[in-house]
């Protein structure tokens, strides 16, 4: 692990490091198998339909205090997310619900979302309009029940520390030395704890820096080791055998249209867009296998109609025009008084986002003759900055959370609280919506389409590259899932064998 996970609150938890514990710690409805399909866990069946769900717990389903695990816990989680009073940066995910937009804007009181407990072990699901891909959403984090007693009991201190929570997944949280290591310990009350082989997972160090996590690797001190440029070529000159993994992550740089911020201005997007190269930056900045150039806000994972979304509705190429650029640029220092406010760039510290940071502030400077400040801050801190819109630009990523491209299409739209430079575009919003409303899998893919066009013409983000993992693990260590969604790399069915 590179960083401290900024929350284990599933209300409130919005990245990879935090999603990667709670992968472990919680389950919900359902779960993702070794083979990363969808099969059940909390609930042993299901019914779906364009109207609805009905859901059946296991009755051996239990938290890791002993106490059941019940459709009521499921019905206190999913009000508390769509709460307003909240501030559930995911509250957006439940809207499929019936009644949880409107729950989320105000209009409505959270008791009458579409969510009832028919009994302990049945959960019944309304639908504000069809969603073929409910099953998948189920499965994060979001959708996970919560005890109102524990989160009452601690209040602002709710899983803040190991012992301020409780658990339903195949391991529980022994130990939690912020900011420097972390335990997990199987589960003994996990409803599948046969299938558990690992005994703990030991997180001893947290490192943002790729040769510390290389050496821990040699001095057998880890396991598992994520390798960049540098590390690689070390790596690959010791003889390690290096994996690879395509994530589904996009890296952009997400612009803040807030009042008062140069970056609202579309010619100053538009020079800085018309200036950089996607493919430049991946072979010789990054310069790791596997990370490939980017486009779009959809990355080469993403399933279109028949195949690859990328291969169907290909994105506009871009080609890169100095000389317009600079026509741009005229017209933003006119728009602003005849100067360009020097910009807040926010990074993460890691050796990676510095190195990509300093790049393209080098890259607007020598051809635009900005002036880009960077802001380096650990991840924590840029994801609180991002939350406060305390930037003008900011080094983002994003992985999917469920398998379809609405989880990538409707991170712009106005009423995401994840869209943390607060772009708003009308027709934006109405292709989101198209897609989100139908079950018909072409016109959902025409409205993505439609959706990349905008991104792209609008200037709403800059895609910069779409992320792979490169990575050590231990030949005795077998079973990990890599996973695009559910928290990655994944221990559930990982096992420790004697390499022969």
């Amino acid at each position: 692990m590179a960083t401290e996970p900024p929350s284990l609150n599933t209300l409130l938890a919005t990245d990879s490091e935090s999603f990667f514990v709670l992968s472990h710690v919680m389950e919900g409805l359902a779960q993702y198998g070794a083979n990363n399909e969808l099969v059940p866990a909390i609930a042993s069946r299901w019914e779906i339909d364009e109207s609805g769900a009905t859901f059946w717990l296991r009755p051996d389903a239990r938290w890791s205090d002993g106490e059941p695990v019940t459709a009521e816990q499921f019905v206190y989680a999913w009000r508390q997310a769509v709460d307003p009073k909240t501030g559930a940066p995911y509250a957006s995910i439940l809207y499929p619900v019936k009644n949880a937009r409107a729950i989320n804007t105000g209009k409505l009181p959270s008791e009458q979302l579409g969510v009832k407990a028919l009994d302990r072990h049945t959960l019944q699901v309304s639908f504000e309009q069809p969603c073929p891909y409910f099953l998948g959403l189920t499965a994060f984090a979001t959708y996970y029940p919560l005890r109102a007693d524990v989160v009452e009991r601690y209040g602002a201190r709710f899983a803040a520390e190991a012992d301020t929570m409780v658990y339903t997944g195949p391991f529980k949280l022994e130990q939690w030395v912020h900011g420097s290591s972390m335990r997990l310990v199987r589960n003994p009350e996990y409803w599948d704890v046969s299938s558990v082989a690992l005994k703990k997972i030991n997180i001893p160090f947290m490192t943002t820096s790729a040769a510390a996590v290389l050496n821990l690797y040699k001095d057998g001190a880890i396991a598992y080791a994520n390798l960049d440029a540098e590390t690689l070529r070390e790596a690959v000159v010791e003889g390690y055998p290096v994996r690879r993994f395509r994530n589904g992550t996009i890296f952009f740089i997400e612009f803040n249209f807030r009042e008062a911020r140069a970056t609202r201005n579309a010619d100053l997007r538009k020079a800085m867009q018309l200036v950089f190269d996607s493919a430049t930056l991946v072979n010789k900045v990054i310069a790791v296998p596997g990370n490939r150039p980017l486009y779009s806000l959809f990355p080469s994972t993403v399933r279109g109609v028949d195949g690859p979304f990328y291969r169907e509705y290909p994105a506009k190429p871009l080609a890169q025009d100095l000389v317009l650029a600079r026509k741009h640029l005229e017209r933003a220092r006119l728009a602003m008084g005849g100067q360009v406010p020097p910009l807040t760039f926010l990074v993460s510290e890691t050796p990676v986002s510095v190195i990509i940071g300093e790049y393209l502030q080098n890259l607007f400077k020598q051809s635009l003759g900005l002036d880009i400040r960077l802001d380096k801050q650990i991840f924590k801190q840029r994801i609180a900055r991002m939350q406060s819109g305390d930037f003008d630009m900011v080094l983002a990523g994003w992985g999917p959370d469920f398998d379809d491209a609405i989880t990538y299409g409707d991170l712009f739209a106005s009423w995401n609280e994840n869209n943390r430079g607060r772009y708003q575009n009308a027709r934006y919003d109405h292709w989101v919506e198209v897609a989100r409303q139908s079950s018909d899998q072409t016109e959902r893919m025409n409205a993505m389409a439609q959706l990349q066009r905008i991104m792209q013409e609008d200037i709403g983000i800059l895609p910069l590259f779409e992320g792979a993992s490169v990575y050590l693990q231990h030949p005795e260590l077998r079973g990990v899932r890599r996973a695009i969604f559910g928290g990655d790399p994944n221990y559930k069915h990982a096992r420790l064998e004697k390499a022969e």
